[in-house]
């Protein structure tokens, strides 16, 4: 355990650098920026997990997949963000057989691509200021969750698991409060800090 936890560590340093080598790409590179973020979006989000053991009580506290998923949306814009989101549960299933594919991973694609395109979208036309940050973060994170409810409705009306009000606070509010508290410390730190880098690199 603390073998991963040291590993998927390095690997955050890694794409953390990574990141700001990449935004501070010439121009004639630009169209390349959010592709090549997006990509090690997902990359982290295949790895974060580790941090958790694989444990789906301690991922469904921390919610690691949420983290880039989340970041993306303020780095590489609304439509890549969520395709990260899309595509991250599916992909780290058939990888590593985590989350599982029915009803979670569904569902969860869907959240996470509903992450990604809100603090996107909300990003790029809210004033640029490390305020807004804050509000598209949050807001994202509401929009998400709400899919996310919807999403797991749809299903248990296709037949798979109940759910009910009261798995919808529990599994979006309740049981993720410790996700959230490390989601509002964490991303906004990090979104600050490279943006800032990057203006004073550019």
């Amino acid at each position: 355990m603390c073998n991963d936890t040291t590993k998927v560590s390095q690997s955050f340093k890694t794409m953390i650098s990574c990141t700001k080598e990449v935004s501070v790409m010439s121009s004639r590179k630009t169209s390349l920026r959010p592709m090549v973020l997006a990509s090690m979006f997902l990359a982290l989000a295949m790895v974060l997990p580790f941090l958790t053991g694989q444990i789906p009580q301690i991922g469904a506290a921390l919610s690691p997949m949420h983290i880039p998923a989340l970041l993306a949306g303020f780095f590489c814009g609304p439509w890549w963000a969520a395709a990260v989101g899309l595509v991250a549960p599916p992909l780290r299933y058939l990888l590593f057989g985590m989350p599982p594919i029915m009803p979670t991973g569904v569902a969860m694609s869907f959240e996470l691509a509903a992450y990604g395109l809100t603090a996107g979208l909300l990003y790029r036309y809210l004033p640029k200021q490390n305020i807004y940050v804050y509000v598209s973060l949050i807001g994202a994170m509401l929009t998400g969750r709400l899919v996310w409810g919807a999403a797991r409705v749809i299903l248990f009306a296709l037949g798979h698991s109940a759910f009910s009000w009261a798995a919808f606070t529990a599994g979006a509010f309740v049981n993720a409060v410790p996700g959230i508290i490390v989601h509002i410390i964490l991303i906004p730190i990090v979104v600050i800090a490279l943006k800032k880098h990057t203006a004073e690199a550019e």
